[in-house]
C-alpha cells in the first residue's frame, strides 16, 4: 500500500474571491508549488482532483441550492431572491467566476479521497482544497459554498467504513459538519476553536446529541495548550470511537499571523497532530480549511504534506522555494517576518497551560 497521496487542481490558480476579500490570495498553488520546489511532490504522488458533479453533490446539498450556485456561476450575478434565500453573492460567499466550480472541485478531490482510502490503495491522502465546514445543507456560509468534510464523510461511510471520526483544528468552529451529524452513532465530532469567535457555536456543553465533543480555547492557546489538548482528548476521544477513517480539518487560520484569530500556534501544532493522527487512524483525510495569511498558509500545508509522507523538513529553505514565497502578494500592507521567507517550520511557540483548557479537557473526558 502506498503511504500517502495528494490532490490538487489548477481551478485553484488564479481564483479568488475578490480583491478585498480573505480569500483574495493563493492557498492551494502555494503549497503546492512550495511541495514541488522542495521535491516532495513528483507526479506519482499527485492526482488531479476532478469535479463533483450534481448529482454526488444532492448527497448532502439540496437539489434547488445546488442549481442556484450553478446558475450563479453561470450568470455571473444572483438575484435579491437568491441572495436571502442561499447566502450568495454576499460580503462572506462573493459571486466569482469559478463559484461552483472551485467548490465542486474541492468536494471530489474529497470524494477521491475516500475510493482510494476505503479501497486500499493507499493509507492517508492530503486535499488541501477541502475543508470547506461552514457551508449548510442549502445555503453558503463563512465563505463555503459546498460541504467537503461532510460529503467526504458520507462516501467514506457509503464505501463501507462504520465509523468516521472528524477533528477540526481550525480556529473557526465546525458548525456546518456538527449540524450534518447530530446524535450520529457512526461519525464522532471532536472540534477545537477560538471562544468568542463567528460562528459563535461550539459551547463546550454543545454535545450535538452524543456527537460532538467541542472545546472552544482563549485567545493566545499556544503549542504547550494545544500538545495537552491532543494527548489527552483529541487522541482519546478519537481511539476510543474505534473509527475505520479520520478526518482531520487542517485549517491554517489557528496560527499567530492570521488575521481573521487571536490564537498562538505555531505550525509543530498542525504537524504534530497529522504525525499522531497518523499513528492512530486506519485511513486517514487531511484537508485545508481556514488560512488567511498566504505565507503561513504555503508553509504549514506543504508541512503537512511533508508529514505525510515522510519527507525531512529543512531548517533553512533553499533559494527557489524561498523565491517563491517571496513572490507571493496580499493586499494587506507590509511585508512578512524574515523567517516566513526562509524557513518552513515555524520557531516553537510554547507556554503554560491554563486552568480553562485543562477543565475543558476533564469535562469532556467525562463522556469518554
Amino acid at each position: 500500500m502506498q503511504s500517502a497521496l495528494f490532490i490538487g487542481s489548477n481551478i485553484y490558480r488564479g481564483s479568488r474571491y475578490g480583491a478585498r476579500h480573505p480569500l483574495s490570495i493563493e492557498r492551494v498553488p502555494a503549497a503546492t508549488d512550495l511541495a514541488r520546489q522542495l521535491g516532495w511532490l513528483p507526479p506519482a504522488l499527485y492526482r488531479t482532483s476532478p469535479r463533483a458533479r450534481p448529482q454526488a453533490l444532492s448527497a448532502f446539498h439540496d437539489a434547488d441550492y445546488i442549481a442556484a450556485l450553478m446558475q450563479a456561476e453561470a450568470e455571473g450575478m444572483v438575484s435579491d431572491r437568491a441572495r436571502e434565500r442561499y447566502g450568495l453573492g454576499t460580503l462572506s460567499n462573493p459571486v466569482f467566476p469559478e463559484m461552483f466550480r472551485r467548490p465542486a472541485t474541492a468536494v471530489g478531490g474529497g470524494l477521491l479521497a475516500a475510493e482510494l482510502l476505503m479501497s486500499g490503495a493507499v493509507r492517508a491522502v492530503h486535499n488541501p482544497g477541502g475543508g470547506t465546514h461552514h457551508a449548510l445543507r442549502g445555503r453558503a456560509s463563512g465563505f463555503c459554498f459546498l460541504n467537503e468534510p461532510v460529503l467526504t464523510i458520507l462516501h467514506l461511510l457509503r464505501l463501507g467504513a462504520g465509523r468516521v471520526v472528524y477533528v477540526d483544528i481550525d480556529a473557526h468552529h465546525g458548525d456546518g459538519v456538527e449540524f450534518a451529524f447530530p446524535g450520529s452513532d457512526r461519525v464522532r465530532v471532536i472540534s477545537v476553536h477560538e471562544d468568542r469567535r463567528w460562528p459563535f457555536t461550539g459551547a463546550l456543553n454543545d454535545d450535538a446529541g452524543g456527537a460532538a465533543f467541542n472545546l472552544p480555547v482563549p485567545r493566545d492557546f499556544n503549542d504547550s495548550e494545544f500538545e495537552r489538548v491532543l494527548e489527552d482528548l483529541i487522541v482519546p476521544a478519537t481511539e476510543g470511537f474505534r473509527p475505520d477513517a479520520v478526518f482531520l480539518q487542517c485549517g491554517a487560520d489557528a496560527l499567530s499571523e492570521d488575521p481573521l484569530s487571536r490564537l498562538a500556534l505555531s505550525n509543530n501544532s498542525h504537524f504534530r497532530a497529522v504525525r499522531r493522527l497518523m499513528q492512530i487512524a486506519p485511513r486517514l483525510v487531511v484537508s485545508g480549511g481556514g488560512g488567511y495569511n498566504p505565507w503561513s498558509v504555503a508553509r504549514c500545508w506543504a508541512g503537512v504534506w511533508a508529514t505525510l509522507s515522510g519527507q525531512e523538513i529543512p531548517d533553512r529553505l533553499p533559494d527557489p522555494a524561498a523565491r517563491m514565497l517571496a513572490a507571493l502578494d496580499w493586499h494587506r500592507k507590509g511585508r512578512p517576518d524574515a523567517a516566513l521567507l526562509s524557513t518552513l517550520r515555524d520557531a516553537p511557540r510554547p507556554g503554560s497551560v491554563r486552568s480553562e483548557i485543562r477543565e475543558g479537557i476533564a469535562q469532556l473526558r467525562q463522556r469518554l
